[in-house]
């Protein structure tokens, strides 16, 4: 039996997709599809998502992992193709009412893409963007300290309070990434989505982001999608396996890594298929 074969006899999810107490979920997702024209990136997907939890999804390239993380802040509306059918609830209201505003979802639900995007701007500016367009500070005072917290939860302000003004280019790969997760963090979101943050850094930089997003989940939901099974394993909480547009298997990070249910998923960390 192929492995595609094998997926799709085990169709239904194996671990445990959906958490057992409403409280402890920010994300429930049920029956969740994605298509882009013809093409079906997403089959029927239910998963929910933890409070102040990181939630790594993994999966080959192409598996749908990165178009699932895309669902949970709308950011799939730009694609003109792009028609995503079930339910996605935030604190159990459904993010793709029409009365939503998009606009304010994307202030609750942050994200940091792939290749560090700092703003042509300088570094003060990045950080003070999404505070003055949502009218987070009442003052200049009130927005320099907003700047200043930011960078220091980021783990960027003492490499940067005398650069303030200098422009966020020319700061090296691994400080424009946490840059842009400062700028995240200083529109006080909720939930902070990662699409592979690490994958044009070296290793001291991913290090930082790493332990950054340790201690960042004190007090956020992440969800990060990554191809490095050891940077699943060392720094989420839980672990949701992709393959071919298929959610295969969820469960503690331990879990997946130690003792997975799915033999897809197995396969996948053993290296036999990727």
């Amino acid at each position: 039996m192929t492995t595609v074969e094998r997926d799709n006899e085990l169709s239904s999810t194996v671990g445990k997709p959906l958490l057992d107490g409403a409280d402890d979920v920010k994300f429930s997702v049920r029956k969740l599809a994605v298509h882009y024209a013809e093409l079906q990136a997403v089959h029927d997907v239910n998963l929910d998502i933890g409070q102040r939890q990181v939630t790594a999804l993994i999966g080959p390239s192409g598996c749908g992992k990165s178009t699932f993380l895309r669902c949970l802040n709308r950011m799939n509306d730009i694609i003109a193709s792009c028609v995503v059918q079930g339910e996605v609830h935030l604190d159990q209201k459904d993010i793709y009412a029409p009365q939503v505003d998009v606009v304010a979802l994307r202030a609750r639900v942050g994200m940091v893409f792939q290749k560090p995007n700092p703003f042509p701007k300088s570094i003060y500016d990045n950080i003070a963007y999404g505070p003055r367009l949502h009218g987070q500070a009442d003052s200049p005072s009130a927005l320099d300290e907003l700047v200043e917290t930011s960078l220091r939860r980021a783990g960027l302000w003492a490499e940067v309070k005398d650069l303030l003004h200098r422009p966020a280019t020319s700061l090296s790969g691994g400080q424009q990434q946490r840059l842009c997760i400062a700028r995240t963090i200083a529109i006080q979101p909720e939930v902070i989505l990662m699409d592979e943050p690490c994958s044009a850094l070296d290793p001291i930089a991913t290090a930082r982001i790493e332990a950054l997003i340790g201690e960042l989940k004190c007090d956020y939901t992440i969800v990060i999608v990554t191809h490095s099974m050891q940077q699943a394993s060392r720094v989420s909480d839980r672990t949701a396996y992709f393959h071919l547009g298929r959610l295969l298997e969820v469960n503690a990070t331990d879990k997946i890594f130690m003792a997975p249910e799915h033999p897809g998923t197995e396969d996948y960390i053993t290296g036999r298929i990727g």
